[in-house]
């Protein structure tokens, strides 16, 4: 394969440990027998590739950059080395895959049936312990024990054409799960691409879906994933009606971080606990507190492209934190309808990435590494 040089822009803040990917017009077979050399430090830099128009999409992870750096790499023919930490998904069964970044759990995805819908559980922290709440599937001394529903970090609604898909009353929906589209590994990613039915109490289908979940090869003091999420209108026309009861993507954080215990919660603009920051707009919002005697945090950012950004957050203090985007009569008042209809064969897609971090907001970068994911470092083929 003929060589192809590569330059990355930085931005204008400090760069650590960022995603950062580049277009090459070269096959997925040829650079899968090649190596990612960094020029200036002589040294071959984990790669991953994937298929895309025109050529391929290669992925890997920049672990600094100063404000405004540049550096540069070459793709030259070679056996790529994959020392060190990597990302991997593993299914253990039909309705488990375990995902370990550098050989420690950091979740297992769920999808059994004596669950109303998919979700991550646990959640590792940085410290070793769970950053979402152990209730329902664990039993722990003084966990909170309100809204089994509340499923650790889950994708759900609470009114698909008139049916609750969220919460499991009786008559309730639920998210089937059909198969896996992907469980991949690799030296910079893990990902799971599953699809899911929604249907109503008599498993009528509502609409289909497919969740994409990519886990970056992060180090350990923190960690990193991509949530993509799109609904697809398969069985006609679909209303997502106006209820705070729903979030495209929704978390409840460990019962020691509640922020009615040592918790704090925070949002991009500043709203700090649940008086400034629920039904607030905000790019992202973050939930943090001690769990085992270290501060902990998970944050959860809105892409531009979403509907509605930047989102809604319902958010409470008792270990709730969601995004929606549909609820406004309930977050601005009487006279707004947020619902939104999906017009049969049409698609709704929404894309989200969490951070679990050491510390609270602040201490744990929580906005830089948005604008990390925002505005990452620009690769430019330079021949």
């Amino acid at each position: 394969m003929e060589n192809v040089r590569l330059a990355l822009r930085g931005t204008p803040r400090p760069v650590l440990f960022c995603p950062v990917s580049a277009h090459v017009d070269r096959s997925v077979k040829e650079l899968k027998q090649s190596v990612l050399m960094d020029t200036s430090r002589k040294a071959p830099v984990p790669f991953q590739v994937e298929p895309a128009t025109g050529g391929a999409t290669i992925h890997w992870i920049v672990e600094s950059l100063a404000p405004g750096q540049e550096r540069e790499y070459v793709l030259r023919d070679g056996k790529q080395e994959t020392p060190g930490p990597q990302a991997r998904a593993q299914q253990d069964d039909d309705a488990t895959v375990s995902v370990r970044i550098g050989g420690s759990l950091f979740t297992r995805y769920l999808c059994g049936q004596d669950g109303s819908k998919p979700c991550l559980y646990p959640l590792i922290g940085p410290f070793g312990q769970g950053v979402t709440r152990a209730y329902p599937f664990e039993e722990v001394e003084d966990d909170s024990t309100d809204h089994i529903h509340h499923r650790s970090v889950f994708v759900a609604w609470g009114d698909v054409n008139g049916c609750d898909n969220w919460g499991e009353e009786a008559g309730h929906g639920r998210m089937v799960h059909r198969y896996f589209d992907a469980v991949e590994s690799g030296p910079v990613f893990a990902r799971i691409v599953s699809l899911n039915d929604w249907v109503d109490a008599d498993g009528n289908r509502l609409l289909q879906d497919r969740l994409s979940y990519t886990f970056y090869n992060c180090p350990a003091s923190f960690r990193l994933f991509d949530v993509d999420v799109t609904l697809y209108a398969s069985e006609g026309e679909v209303r997502f009606g106006d209820t705070k009861e729903g979030g495209i993507l929704s978390f409840r954080v460990a019962a020691p971080m509640e922020a009615k215990r040592t918790g704090r919660i925070e949002n991009s603009f500043g709203g700090v606990n649940e008086n400034e920051t629920w039904g607030k707009r905000a790019s992202w919002c973050d939930y943090s507190g001690l769990v085992g005697g270290h501060t902990v945090g998970l944050a959860a950012f809105d892409h531009p492209s979403n509907p509605r950004y930047p989102t809604y957050w319902h958010v409470r203090n008792y270990g709730l934190m969601t995004a929606n985007p549909f609820g406004l009569s309930q977050f601005i008042g009487e006279g707004y309808d947020g619902s939104l209809v999906l017009a049969s064969g049409q698609n709704l897609c929404f894309r989200y990435r969490v951070l679990v971090h050491a510390g609270d907001a602040a201490q744990g970068g929580v906005g830089g590494k948005y604008l990390d994911w925002i505005y990452p470092p620009r690769a430019e083929v330079l021949d």
